[in-house]
């Protein structure tokens, strides 16, 4: 795991160097840019290097603000709360969670940036390497799956937009001239269109995860693809294909690619980085030389480990955090008493441990975010050495998710039984040895044997099985209950934090504002009530 951590993050720091650099170059020169990349697309090497440049703004947590894609999935849900030492603490975050949005927030322009950055190299990538000419550094599979990569990536930067924003930009070509750079807002059946095109593309060049050297893993794969294909459809309400896609993948299952592990929590351990139920997550490294404050994609740590840990410093001396993304008592009260998930997801810290109440307690919460803040045995935090030099890897998709994924496919399409099995095997790992404290379905939560109660226990598995993985938000909007949710929640909240939230408004907050330095730049068309 480490060699393919370091091997990863070497070559980034390489093609960086070495080719995306003289971007700004590129740009406005067109002729001296063209040679420049031919000069550079001449081997396997070069061409790996390029593709893992397309992998780096996956990692970018840090430039001007935060902006992590989970934060925004927890914080603007029922699941979580901003957190901090007070309500201005990460302000962009705190009008994100209370429905204040405008168009000029910071945190929405580094991550809408962020993905048409790895967008551009993915592109560069997908127009050149298909062209380089074989030899002993690159063979016909290996330059197939290289493309493939990009392509995924491609398509994985376009679902992270078309989700928070609708319609963007489509660009789907290398911008070698500056009449290129205004593009018009497409639609967002055109963007699906071209990420549904581009993960089948991937899917047929990409290895299956066994096919990768050690030092490879990490790398998208043809799982990696199956499950992107299966969320997407997923989103855009076409369950007959989605369902098939998840059918796909569980083929993998069956020959021993994915699987569940065994304990739960070994998912948000170092020791339980790219197993047998990773199915697609970032790679991160202890690196010396990163800091958060550097930006421009070199921090290759994640600061996601000290964001999330508790202020107090009564788990761990020094390696105390910073509070943020908080669980909510309503995500604390939807996990069933006796699932033992609750306690990996959330800690519930004694008065004792609450060294400093202005410090702990945030809106009447006082939980906080447990999952990744590398907490040992001994419920002490590991140490590090920097806020953005942990190592821990952040899982994007989960093969659990993918059954729910499933299961949900599987209800909307009448096969119950399909469903029924994919939501117990979820319920089966968690509930361990012991059938009597997670009942198979229907058995709890006055669940009936219906196919809406059905869809009513794979919803509430994703939420406690997912939780503060940043899945909420997007799910509700998916479902088009997000503002039954949020009037719900908004009701049953502590007087404290229903004095922030505004209301929620249908047909507008389901979606972001396209930040303002995007529309004036390219004349786009803004959100409707932006």
């Amino acid at each position: 795991m480490s060699h393919m951590k370091k091997y990863i993050y070497i070559s980034i720091l390489c093609s960086m160097s070495a080719l995306l650099s003289s971007c700004n170059d590129w740009l406005t020169e067109e002729g001296p840019m063209v040679t420049n990349a031919k000069d550079f697309f001449t081997s396997g090497e070069t061409a790996t290097q390029c593709v893992n440049a397309a992998y780096a703004p996956l990692m970018w947590e840090y430039n001007t603000t935060y902006y992590p894609e989970w934060f925004i999935g927890d914080v603007v849900s029922d699941d979580a709360l901003k957190g901090g030492q007070t309500l201005l603490d990460m302000s962009d975050v705190y009008d994100l969670e209370n429905f204040k949005t405008i168009s000029n927030n910071g945190l929405l322009l580094d991550y809408y940036r962020a993905q048409y950055q790895g967008i551009a190299r993915c592109n560069l990538a997908i127009e050149e390497i298909p062209a380089i000419n074989l030899d002993e550094s690159i063979d016909e599979k290996l330059r197939d799956r290289l493309t493939g990569e990009a392509q995924f990536l491609r398509a994985m930067y376009y679902f992270r937009l078309v989700r928070m924003f609708g319609g963007v930009p489509k660009v789907d070509f290398v911008v070698y001239s500056s009449d290129l750079w205004k593009q018009p807002r497409a639609t967002k059946d055109a963007i699906y269109e071209l990420i549904i095109s581009d993960l089948k593309d991937a899917e047929a060049k990409l290895w299956k995860k066994s096919e990768y050297e050690d030092k490879d893993l990490g790398r998208a794969t043809k799982g990696a693809a199956q499950a992107m294909l299966l969320k997407a459809y997923l989103y855009m309400h076409n369950y007959s294909e989605a369902k098939k896609w998840g059918e796909a993948i569980k083929i993998q299952e069956a020959a021993g690619e994915y699987d569940l592990c065994g304990n739960y929590a070994d998912n948000f351990t170092l020791e339980g980085e790219n197993g047998i139920e990773s199915v697609f997550e970032i790679q991160y490294m202890n690196d010396e030389t990163s800091d958060y404050g550097e930006g421009n994609g070199f921090t290759r740590g994640t600061f996601t480990t000290i964001l999330t840990r508790s202020r107090s410093t009564a788990f761990g001396s020094s390696s105390a955090g910073w509070g943020f993304n908080k669980p909510t008592q309503d995500l604390y009260n939807e996990f069933e008493n006796s699932d033992p998930r609750r306690d990996v997801t959330i800690l519930n810290p004694t008065d004792a441990e609450i060294i400093n109440s202005t410090e702990e307690i945030y809106l009447g919460s006082r939980y906080c975010n447990r999952k990744y803040s590398m907490m040992g045995q001994d419920g002490k935090y590991i140490p590090l050495s920097h806020a953005s030099r942990s190592p821990l890897n952040y899982r994007v998709i989960r093969y659990a998710d993918v059954l729910l994924m499933y299961a949900e496919a599987c209800c909307e399409e009448n096969a119950t039984t399909e469903a029924k099995a994919a939501l117990e095997k979820v319920r089966s790992r968690a509930r361990g040895n012991n059938p009597a404290i997670l009942p198979e379905f229907p058995g709890y939560n006055n669940y009936q044997d219906t196919k809406d109660d059905l869809m009513k226990a794979i919803r509430h598995e994703r939420r406690v099985e997912l939780a503060m993985e940043g899945h909420r938000w997007f799910d509700l909007c998916r479902w088009n209950i997000a503002k039954k949710t949020m009037d719900t929640y908004k009701a049953n909240e502590t007087p404290e934090a229903r004095a922030e939230m505004a209301d929620f408004i249908e047909g507008k907050h389901e979606l972001f504002p396209i930040p303002q330095e995007e529309v004036n730049l390219g004349g786009l068309e803004q959100n409707p009530g932006y």
